[in-house]
């Protein structure tokens, strides 16, 4: 049996969580002895449904073995983070091949591993060739969209894909979107430099939602019509956003979620897999990125075009909370509830019979301080630091 004693995220009430095995067996009052202000908060775990890697193992590598995809994964412990989806980018075939073979093994493997990881997150290949809308995604592996290419990444991985970017005017994705929707695929729109008929036509085939919206965009654009205005404005699609202080400034942050309201915007942090790393330039098959002084990463031998955050989901959150004005509640179910609800995963909730996936924390200006993340019941990270 594992206990916990925090306030309530949603209401700040102070609450007794007790665990047994993986489960929630009751949440009950509590009384603190001092003044309640200093328990630490408790909240359902986070969930990322797009993370590249971390300290410089990227998921999209040939090179990446069950050993080195546990070790970018389990860093998100100490940001609260209980379920991620590893994200594997634009590629060769061989490459991307490699990779969902090597995280499906680290999850068959590693028990931790498998509970974290439900599912996976191909971001590409099927995207914009343009400069600025394909972003940091090597120009030489774009390619239309092939649905026979993808059903064999889709066995390699053990059919753990469950999240697909794709830009809706590439040849063939319509048919591909229509495809992966009856197969159980949910996909995503984004990298795209697509016309309004086209997003329409994206949206109509079961696109859900908008890769981080604002981001991977041309620098210049059309007042209106454009790409952007036309994900933000249709109500069947949520989005996600990037919430680092980097890729969006806050204005538009807050812009987004008023518009598709906090349930219909999704949190993520779109880690790098230079995540953790000091300054200086590094590169590998994707190409090489320089890790700037103030935490940006960016495409080598500029300062616009990003590459990828440096920064972890607990950090979006707290900035959401900053630069939309949003509850405590709100901006943590941006970063679990949402994504749980779009991928069709149990939603993780303070409630006797949920799983006991949680964070428990301080609420600091630019993150989150956790304390102690609990996954299906087990404690699997314990800051050193309880205050």
């Amino acid at each position: 049996m594992l206990t916990v004693h925090a306030r309530r995220y949603d209401n700040g009430e102070p609450v007794r969580v007790t665990i047994v095995g993986e489960r929630i067996v009751a949440v009950d009052p509590a009384w603190p002895d001092g003044d309640v202000a200093a328990w630490p908060y408790v909240a359902p775990g986070l969930f990322d449904l797009q993370v590249n890697g971390y300290g410089g193992v990227w998921f999209s590598s040939d090179e990446l073995t069950p050993d080195k995809a546990a070790a970018a994964i389990k860093p998100y412990l100490a940001c609260g983070v209980t379920r991620l989806c590893p994200t594997i980018i634009t590629n060769s075939f061989e490459s991307i091949a490699a990779g969902f073979a090597a995280l499906r093994t680290a999850c068959d493997s590693d028990p931790l591993i498998g509970r974290m990881v439900p599912g996976f997150h191909l971001e590409g290949p099927y995207l914009s060739g343009d400069d600025g809308p394909r972003g940091a995604h090597p120009k030489q592996h774009i390619r239309p969209a092939d649905w026979t290419e993808f059903q064999k990444w889709q066995e390699i991985s053990g059919n753990r894909i469950r999240l697909v970017t794709i830009a809706p005017e590439v040849e063939g994705a319509i048919d591909f979107i229509r495809c992966a929707v009856a197969s159980g695929v949910v996909i995503s729109l984004g990298h795209t430099a697509a016309t309004p008929e086209q997003i329409a036509a994206g949206v109509d085939a079961g696109a859900k939602l908008s890769t981080h919206l604002g981001n991977g965009a041309h620098g210049t654009i059309r007042r209106h019509p454009n790409y952007i205005w036309e994900q933000l404005g249709d109500a069947r699609l949520s989005a996600s956003i990037i919430a680092d202080g980097q890729h969006l400034p806050p204005s538009v942050v807050r812009t987004i979620i008023r518009t598709k309201t906090p349930r219909g915007t999704i949190l993520t942090c779109d880690a790098a897999g230079w995540a953790g790393c000091t300054p200086g330039r590094y590169e590998n098959a994707l190409g090489a990125v320089d890790v700037l002084a103030d935490g940006r990463i960016v495409v080598a031998g500029q300062d616009q075009i990003l590459a990828g955050s440096s920064a972890e989901t607990d950090v979006c959150v707290a900035n959401a909370m900053t630069f939309a004005d949003v509850s405590l509640r709100d901006a943590i179910d941006m970063a679990c509830r949402n994504p749980s609800r779009l991928l069709g995963y149990e939603e993780t909730a303070l409630r006797r019979g949920s799983r006991a996936d949680l964070c428990v924390f301080h609420v600091e200006p630019h993150r989150l301080h956790v304390i102690k993340t609990i996954v299906a019941g087990s404690l699997s990270y314990e800051s050193p630091q309880t205050t």
